[in-house]
C-alpha cells in the first residue's frame, strides 16, 4: 500500500470520527460524504475505510488515535488542509458544527501542529 493510499484511508477513518462525534452518524452527513467524494480520486479508498470503521463499530476515540498516530508518523503533508476542510463540511451537513465535532477538528489540527513544531525545534538543535 502506498503512502497516499494509506493517507486517504486514514481520511475515511477521520470522517468516521467526525460523523460519530455526536453519537450518531446522520443521514445528512452520509449525503455530504457522497457529495464530497463524487469526484475525488481516492473516493473508493476513503469510503471503504469509512464503512469499515462504521460496520466494525469502532469507537471514535480509537479511530482518532489511529489516524493521529499515522499522521504524526508520516509527517507534515499538504493533504491535512484538505482533511480539515472535509471534516468541517461533513460536520456542518446537519446545519451546524456541534461542540463535539468542533473539538475533534480543533484537536486534530492542534495535535499535529504541536508535533511538527516540536520536530522543527529538535532539528534546530
Amino acid at each position: 500500500m502506498s503512502n497516499s493510499e494509506k493517507l486517504y484511508e486514514t481520511l475515511g477513518e477521520l470522517i468516521f470520527v467526525i460523523a460519530k462525534a455526536d453519537g450518531i452518524i446522520q443521514e445528512e452527513e452520509m449525503s455530504m460524504l457522497d457529495e464530497i467524494l463524487s469526484e475525488h480520486p481516492w473516493a473508493s479508498t476513503i469510503k471503504w475505510s469509512f464503512y469499515y470503521e462504521m460496520t466494525k463499530n469502532t469507537s471514535p476515540e480509537q479511530a482518532y488515535r489511529k489516524v493521529l498516530d499515522y499522521c504524526k508518523k508520516l509527517g507534515p503533508r499538504q493533504e491535512y488542509k484538505e482533511f480539515i476542510s472535509i471534516m468541517k463540511r461533513v460536520a456542518a451537513a446537519s446545519e451546524q458544527i456541534d461542540e463535539a465535532e468542533q473539538q475533534v477538528i480543533h484537536k486534530f489540527s492542534k495535535e499535529l501542529t504541536a508535533k511538527f513544531m516540536k520536530d522543527i525545534e529538535i532539528l534546530k538543535l
